[in-house]
């Protein structure tokens, strides 16, 4: 019983917050609504609040509740009996006979709003279900994320709801991929020796005041060499994993991970340049 009630009607905020999305739509007052939903759970809790709300006021939990007092025709009028009813026994025992009466009082007065419930659940669902409502996936090209984000997509499909974008956040970008940037890091790698000395001799004849080291240049090309390399392992990854995903959105989106946090108008911007290209 505590588990019934803490698990669905602990759950009301979502309904009402779907109430609150639901009036500010058909006030007309806004011309785009965006909902913001992390993780994946919260916003299954928001889409499935209204069925749950509905399933719970029509539920078996609630009609053994409140059957003595329906039955009765009202607060504490118990005309059934109690000892031959195994299930009031224990709640008696557990609640005692005043919260019980409290808690069926309670859920008395709200099964009079249920056919209103369950009216406003349908127009809610009309309204996430209307083409002009489109979810937008934003996850990164990590597993455990991309995995989770992959579901998510899956679960919108199967109910019926509009899967506008997906969009792979922070992934490294294209340069990696390029076969010239490539067989540079290789060379610095291979060849960190020969290169640091061109490097350091075309420094002496430039600048002879200020010499280079050259086992210092060659380590630090080699570094480099090699830290590319690394990158483009999971660059290559991550191409595969953009090929291989199950979902189909209709427009599938990637913003490359930058050297700076955004934190303002600017960086949004930068951010904006990918989302919306053909706006630019």
């Amino acid at each position: 019983m505590y588990r019934n009630i803490t698990e669905r009607f602990v759950q009301s905020h979502d309904y009402i917050a779907m109430e609150r999305l639901y009036e500010l739509h058909a006030s007309g007052v806004y011309d785009l609504i965006i909902v913001d939903t992390p993780p994946t759970r919260n916003a299954l809790d928001f889409l499935q609040a209204p069925k749950r709300m509905a399933d719970f006021f029509g539920g078996r939990l609630l009609r053994w509740l409140t059957m003595p007092y329906r039955v009765g025709g009202g607060r504490g009028a118990r005309v059934l009996n109690m000892a031959s009813r195994p299930f009031y026994t224990v709640a008696d025992r557990i609640l005692g006979s005043q919260l019980l009466e409290d808690l069926a009082e309670f859920f008395l007065s709200f099964q009079t709003m249920y056919d209103g419930f369950v009216d406003r659940a349908r127009a809610v669902e009309r309204l996430l279900h209307d083409r002009r409502t489109t979810f937008v996936v934003v996850t990164t090209l990590e597993a455990a994320p991309l995995n989770e984000a992959e579901s998510f997509c899956e679960q919108l499909y199967v109910g019926g709801f509009h899967l506008g974008g997906l969009v792979l956040n922070k992934a490294l970008p294209d340069y990696f991929l390029e076969p010239s940037a490539d067989a540079a890091a290789r060379m610095f790698v291979g060849d960190a020796a020969e290169v640091a000395e061109s490097v350091t001799n075309a420094q002496e004849n430039d600048m002879p005041e200020g010499r280079l080291e050259r086992e210092g240049v060659a380590r630090v090309l080699r570094t480099v060499g090699e830290s590319f390399a690394n990158f483009e392992v999971v660059a290559k990854r991550e191409a595969e994993l953009r090929a291989e995903l199950s979902v189909a959105p209709e427009a599938l989106i990637t913003v490359p991970a930058f050297e700076r946090d955004i934190h303002d108008l600017v960086g949004l911007a930068r951010i904006s340049a990918f989302l919306f290209p053909h706006k630019l």
